[in-house]
C-alpha cells in the first residue's frame, strides 16, 4: 500500500442544491396506481405497502430536517483516508478513559455508520470507537474500481487501525460487518483481541445455502429449518438482484428517492422484531431517514450493490481465527439458533435475546452495548 497515509479531517456538508433537489423529486413522485383491497399500511406481504410508503415519503419531504441530523453526525470526529486506491470515510470517537480499548464497529447493508449513532455514547467510557464505511457506502465513495469485497476490505480496515496508532483492537460487526470482523481475526490474529458478532434468528434461513445443516436434527427440527428457509425466499429478491445485476437496480436507486426509500425501509420492517407492524415502531424514524438520506446523497444505492456482486463472485467462505476469542449476540432468537450455528459450542460467549432483530444497534442499543462490554471485559 503506497499511498499517502494522511488522515484528512472531514465534515458532512451536503450542498443545499442537493437538499433542494431531493425535496423537489419527492414532491413530484410518480406513485403506483392503487390496487383495490391493498390499502393496509401494515401489510408487507408483497413488499412495502403503497399507503405506508406514501406516508413515510411525505414525512421525509415535509417533516424531516436533514440539517439537524447532519449537525448531530458532525458532533463526532471524522476523516477520510485512501487505502489501496479507495477513499474510506471513518468516524473516530476517542474515549476520555486512558485505559480505553480500540473497538472497530463494522456495518453492513442497508446500514451505514448512522446505524451506530445511538450505540456510540454507550461505549465510549471503555472504548475508542472507530467506524469505517464499507467501500461504495456513504462517503466511502466513489468506488475506485472493481474487486472490493470482504477480504480486501478487511485488509484496508487493518491499515486504517494502523494509521490511527491502534496495534491491538477489538472488533464488532453485523451483517456484512460480521464477515469483515471475522476476516480481520483470520488475517490478523495477533492484532485482534476478540470478535463480537450480532445476529438474529433470520440467519437460520441461510442454512443449506451459506451454512451447512448440522448432524442429528430431529424430523421436527428439520421441518422448522425448512419453514424458515421457505419464509426467507421472500426476502431474497434484493440479494439476488444485487448479487447478479447491481447495475440494473443501481440505475433506479440513483434516480428515484422513493425507490431508494422503499428498497431500504422494507427491510426495516421485515428484518426487525416481528412484533412491530411498521419500521418506525422498531427504530427511530428520523434515524432511519438519515440512513436513507445518506444513501441518496452519496448515490451509494448503486455502489453498495456492487459489494454484493463482488462478494458473490469472490469465492470466499466465512472466515474466523480459532485463536481469537469470539462472541455472538443473537437478537429475536430462535430455539434452534445455537444448535445449528454453533453445534460444538466453540463460541465461548453466546447471548440470546427475544428483543431486537437484524439492526440491534438501532433497535436495542443498550442490550447490545452491555453484551459488547461484558465480552471484552472478560478478556482483560
Amino acid at each position: 500500500m503506497t499511498e499517502d497515509n494522511a488522515l484528512t479531517p472531514f465534515r458532512i456538508n451536503i450542498p443545499q442544491a442537493d437538499v433542494d433537489d431531493l425535496g423537489d423529486r419527492l414532491a413530484r413522485t410518480r406513485r403506483p396506481l392503487p390496487v383495490p383491497g391493498r390499502d393496509d399500511r401494515t401489510d408487507f406481504s408483497r413488499g412495502i405497502p403503497r399507503s405506508y410508503l406514501t406516508e413515510l415519503a411525505e414525512y421525509w419531504r415535509d417533516g424531516f430536517d436533514w440539517r439537524a441530523q447532519e449537525a448531530k453526525l458532525n458532533e463526532h470526529e471524522q476523516f477520510t483516508t485512501v487505502v489501496d486506491g479507495q477513499t474510506f470515510h471513518v468516524v473516530h470517537v476517542r474515549s476520555a478513559n486512558p485505559g480505553a480499548v480500540p473497538l472497530i464497529l463494522n456495518h453492513g447493508w442497508p446500514g451505514s455508520f448512522v446505524e451506530y449513532q445511538r450505540l456510540v455514547p454507550l461505549l465510549t467510557d471503555e472504548f475508542h470507537v472507530v467506524i469505517p464505511s464499507l467501500p461504495g457506502f456513504g462517503f466511502s465513495t466513489p468506488l475506485s474500481g472493481t474487486g472490493w469485497e470482504v477480504a480486501r476490505t478487511s485488509e484496508a480496515y487493518a491499515e486504517i487501525m494502523t494509521r490511527l496508532g491502534y496495534e491491538r483492537f477489538a472488533a464488532h460487526g453485523s451483517d456484512i460487518g460480521a464477515g469483515t470482523a471475522g476476516r480481520l481475526a483470520a488475517l490478523y490474529p495477533e492484532r485482534v483481541i476478540g470478535t463480537h458478532v450480532a445476529s438474529d434468528g433470520r440467519m437460520l434461513g441461510m442454512v443449506g445455502d451459506k451454512f451447512p445443516y448440522p448432524d442429528g436434527l430431529t424430523a421436527d427440527e428439520s421441518a422448522q429449518i425448512e419453514a424458515i428457509r421457505a419464509e426467507d425466499v421472500a426476502e431474497r429478491g434484493y440479494f439476488e438482484m444485487q448479487n447478479h445485476r447491481p447495475d440494473t437496480i443501481g440505475a433506479a436507486l440513483t434516480d428515484s428517492p422513493v425507490g431508494q426509500l422503499a428498497w431500504i425501509a422494507e427491510k426495516f420492517q421485515t428484518w426487525t422484531n416481528g412484533a412491530h407492524p411498521t419500521p418506525e415502531e422498531a427504530v427511530d424514524r428520523d434515524q432511519l431517514l438519515t440512513n436513507v438520506s445518506l444513501y441518496w446523497f452519496t448515490r451509494s444505492g448503486a455502489s453498495s450493490a456492487q459489494f454484493y456482486y463482488e462478494a458473490e463472485h469472490a469465492g470466499l467462505d466465512w472466515a474466523a481465527s480459532p485463536g481469537v476469542p469470539a462472541a455472538w449476540a443473537v437478537f429475536d432468537t430462535h430455539p434452534l439458533m445455537r444448535r445449528v450455528m454453533d453445534p460444538w459450542k466453540a463460541i465461548g460467549h453466546w447471548s440470546e435475546f427475544t428483543e431486537g432483530g437484524h439492526f440491534p444497534a438501532m433497535e436495542e442499543p443498550k442490550l447490545l452495548a452491555d453484551d459488547i462490554r461484558s465480552f471484552f471485559r472478560s478478556l482483560r
